[in-house]
Order: C-alpha cells, then structure tokens, then sequence
C-alpha cells in the first residue's frame, strides 16, 4: 500500500452566509498521523468532512493522492436506531470492496475479523449496534474504518468522552495504523493522541493559524 497524501488550496465553506472554514492551504502528509486542534466551533470537523469528500467546498480545490478514503464520524453523528448488528455495522467497510455480485470473499471476511479483534468487540458481533456503550460504538466505527483498508483515515474527535480502556484501544490503532503507512488525519483535544502527531495543525476562526509539518 502507498502512503496517501492531500492537498487543499484556497478552501472555503460557507453555511447560510456564515463562514465555517475560510482560505484554507493544507499539506497532508503520506504515511503519518495528523491531528487537527482549536477551539469548538474551529471549522475542524468541516474541514474534515471536506478532505473526506462528504462535503463540496464553496470555493477552492482539493487533491487526493490515494486509493481510497475511510471516514469515521464521531459517534453521536450515527444514528442508534440502525437496525444492525455490531458485525453488519463493521462490515459496512468493506461494501466498495466486494464483486460485481456484492459478495463477502474469505479475504473481507478476514479483514472484519481482524477489525473488530483488534478493538476488541468481536465477543460483541451478535448484539445490536444500538445497544452498545458510548465507547463501543465509537470502536466499533473505527473497525468499520479499518475494514475498509483505506490509505487515508479520516477521524472526527475517535476518543472524546470515552473510557480508558476504548480510548486507549483506540489511540493503539491509530498508532498501528501509521507503522502500516495509512495516512490519518484526526480532529482531536486528547493530549496522549495529541501527543504522538508528526503534523499538527491549529485551526481557529476557520484559519490555519499554525502547521508544524514532519520534518523531511
């Protein structure tokens, strides 16, 4: 797999005249963890929906150098009435990765077992997505991710407000996933993940107010 990288120029998003991200130039670096900080209201999680493509900017450009992009949202923004079981939920990933025929090979069934053992759910296959705790689910999103096999992971806020044991399950995947040479890019206010970034990336009022790059 080849390191993702982004780019984003001139990147501007406006909502009902009010502007969320304004003029924004953005290097994403392949192969490393970049973390995304600032205050609430920042534009961070826009920015974010925008380098995932779920949202169009008002103006600017963005270019993606990669096979394919994993998005997990935060898990307040899923809804808890999907009628699905944890394993449905984490094979949701793999969906643009099956056959003509939409069938599940060994291999992608391979991939959601390592998903979902790695943040360690796999006891929990059987019950419904809706019934799980505030920190299994958000596992259980990041599975979905991973199921995926993206080179580029995009995460909104994958620790806040969860226990210790998900937070740091979750902070060990992301690590694992660099040392595979996934890209991740991660808006974040937890200081441990904050900690490991090789790029971080300050946003306030919808400006990138610093950037501090890996060095090369």
């Amino acid at each position: 797999m080849s390191p993702a990288s982004a780019s984003l120029r001139g990147i501007r998003v406006d909502f009902s005249g009010t502007r969320a991200v304004d003029d924004v130039d953005l290097d994403i670096a392949p192969g490393v963890l970049t973390v995304i900080v600032g205050p609430n209201g920042a534009g961070k999680s826009t920015l974010l929906e925008v380098l995932a493509g779920a949202r169009r900017p008002t103006a600017g450009h963005v270019d993606v150098h990669g096979r394919t992009r994993a998005f997990v949202p935060q898990r307040a923004a899923v809804s808890d009435r999907l009628p699905l079981t944890v394993r449905e939920m984490v094979a949701v990933g793999t969906w643009g990765r099956r056959d003509p025929l939409h069938r599940t090979s060994p291999a992608l069934r391979a991939s959601i077992d390592d998903a979902m053992a790695r943040l360690d759910i796999a006891s929990l296959a059987r019950h419904p997505f809706a019934s799980l705790s505030g920190g299994q689910r958000q596992r259980a999103l990041l599975a979905q991710g991973l199921a995926r096999g993206a080179d580029l992971l995009l995460l909104d806020e994958p620790t806040t407000g969860l226990d210790a044991h998900s937070g740091a399950l979750i902070r060990a995947a992301i690590a694992d996933e660099t040392r595979r040479g996934t890209s991740v890019v991660c808006v974040s206010h937890d200081d441990a993940l904050i900690a490991c970034a090789s790029h971080l990336v300050h946003l306030e009022g919808g400006r990138v107010r610093s950037s501090r790059a890996p060095a090369r």
